[in-house]
């Protein structure tokens, strides 16, 4: 069953050292490698920046908006498609994950969003 992983970061957190950016991205990176050893991970990627563009339609009128956006709490800093057999298993893959040291780890089924009763 696909869970995504999401790394959901405060922008004002992403304010240290070269030193320790590159010691944390280089053990989120092990971390992935490991899962995709297992075969647990399809696919892993950090997000640059926090440069965020909303694309909406309007009353049939398009509007692009360029963020940051004020509301925004928090930001995805990146995400792991995970591949589990359970939703325990997912949430036990996010309960190791290095992120959790300076970020939120949030765990989401992938589905459709259009049924109304879910298992």
């Amino acid at each position: 069953m696909p869970y995504l992983m999401l790394i959901m970061e405060h922008e004002d957190r992403r304010n240290w050292s070269e030193e320790v950016g590159r010691h944390r991205y280089e053990t989120m990176h092990r971390f992935a490698d490991e899962l995709m050893a297992r075969g647990v991970c399809k696919a892993a990627e950090s997000l640059r920046d926090f440069k965020q563009t909303r694309i909406e339609v309007r009353g049939g009128k398009r509007m692009v908006l360029d963020g940051p956006f004020a509301e925004s709490k928090e930001i995805v800093g990146g995400f792991l498609l995970l591949d589990c057999p359970s939703r325990d298993q997912a949430i036990a893959i996010a309960a190791r994950c290095p992120a959790i040291e300076w970020a939120t780890v949030e765990v989401r089924e992938i589905g459709p969003c259009w049924p109304p009763q879910y298992d």
